[in-house]
């Protein structure tokens, strides 16, 4: 480069070369067209990429060019939660303390680069001079108080998760917090998102300007790996991180979110159920659920360990024995009997009974039929209701919701 000027327009044409100099070797110049938009872009921009796709690294390294040519300009950036958001913090430390990039602030500056402020939430440099005393870069979860803050840039990313799928109200607080966003951007200042869509109804509604790069467009994962990928998660799991659609739109049977109680006498004189697993790469399943005659509901609670059985039959009983929810039904078509008789051995009601119905047929009369008439009990496991949400006829594990089938099946037809 012959001067100064040519070094910066170079860098900003082409900001993937400069993510490889510190340490991404894996970007391109899609990559950079991302980094581009993201520093000189006009206006609000969202990126939705698959997962995979090195936007956080993209990220970075825009955050980190942001604070070096837009010095006078700060930054609030918003992830999920508080704890999320140390890990970006931390990337952009590192790249800012890389010779290269030292290097290059002495050529356009005649200084040296330094960090004035750090910690797990905000990040400044010598470059950064604010009369209010506010950090160079702010990092901050979805829900944190944002009253009288003010920013030249506002990012987000992944403010919107799993949660927002299994939650209306996740997503009506987060659509609420990004609504409130509008009002800590300066004027002329810009709102840039990243993530990935989980719900037809997720704030992605209302950001604007949206770019989509799904597994198929960017030619990261070869067809070998993204088979590999399909057949390694349940369909509705691949759809969102990698195909970037709703959850809804991929065979999926349980398409509204679960409601929650935290009522646990709503359980009380129930009964319930393990899906027990012996070993491999099952789960073991416990369920109790109590009906609701009256009202025609059905409560239930759910738990889910990667272990076999004998391995958690403590936690099952302490569970049932807290709900009160006797008898435990167990499956004998496997096991000859043996899970009830050791649940009888310590004193625990427990019956056995031959399964003969068809598992996706029993999901689809039972569990489906009742789905919107379920009110699961507080502290129930998220991985549970996962696999519940991603069951579908090719689903790779369903321990969660042959089990919560089996309840609903015992208590419409009133047996124990």
């Amino acid at each position: 480069m012959t001067n100064i000027a040519e070094l910066i327009t170079h860098i900003l044409k082409q900001p993937e070369e400069l993510g490889r100099l510190v340490g991404f070797k894996d970007l391109t110049p899609m990559h950079g067209e991302w980094i581009r938009e993201m520093i000189n872009g006009e206006g609000d921009y969202t990126l939705q990429a698959h997962r995979g796709s090195y936007k956080s690294s993209c990220l970075a390294v825009a955050i980190s060019m942001l604070m070096i040519f837009r010095p006078t300009k700060n930054i609030i950036f918003l992830r999920k939660t508080d704890s999320d958001v140390a890990e970006m913090l931390g990337m952009v430390g590192k790249i800012l303390r890389q010779q290269v990039i030292r290097d290059l602030v002495t050529q356009i500056y005649h200084r040296t680069l330094t960090i004035t402020g750090e910690s797990a939430n905000h990040l400044s440099t010598n470059l950064w001079s604010s009369p209010m005393g506010a950090p160079q870069l702010l990092g901050l979860g979805i829900r944190s108080s944002i009253t009288g803050k003010h920013a030249w840039y506002v990012i987000t990313d992944d403010i919107c998760n799993k949660d927002d799928r299994e939650s209306r109200a996740e997503r009506e607080r987060t659509k609420t917090q990004y609504d409130e966003l509008q009002n800590i951007r300066n004027k002329g200042g810009r709102i840039i998102n990243l993530g990935t869509p989980w719900h037809k109804e997720d704030v992605f509604t209302k950001m604007p300007n949206i770019h989509r790069y799904d597994c198929y467009s960017t030619g990261l994962i070869s067809r070998e790996q993204l088979e590999r990928l399909r057949q390694s998660m349940a369909p509705s799991l691949f759809a969102a991180n990698y195909e970037l659609k709703h959850i809804a739109s991929s065979e999926v049977i349980f398409e509204t979110a679960p409601r929650f109680t935290d009522d646990p006498s709503l359980l009380r004189d129930g009964v319930a159920h393990v899906d027990a697993a012996y070993g491999g790469g099952d789960y073991t399943a416990f369920t109790c659920g109590r009906r609701d005659r009256d009202n025609e509901i059905i409560y239930l609670y759910g738990k889910i360990w990667h272990q076999p059985v004998d391995k958690v039959i403590g936690y099952i009983i302490d569970e049932a024995r807290r709900l009160m929810c006797e008898p435990i039904k167990c499956e004998t078509n496997g096991d000859k009997g043996f899970l009830a008789e050791e649940f009888r051995k310590r004193d625990v009601y427990a019956t056995g009974y031959t399964e003969k119905q068809n598992k996706f047929v029993k999901i689809c009369t039972y569990l489906k039929k009742w789905w919107p008439r379920i009110i699961f009990l507080e502290g129930t496991d998220p991985e549970y209701i996962d696999q519940i949400l991603d069951y579908t006829v090719h689903a790779e594990h369903d321990d969660a919701p042959d089990s919560a089938a089996c309840i609903c099946r015992i208590l419409e037809n009133g047996y124990y």
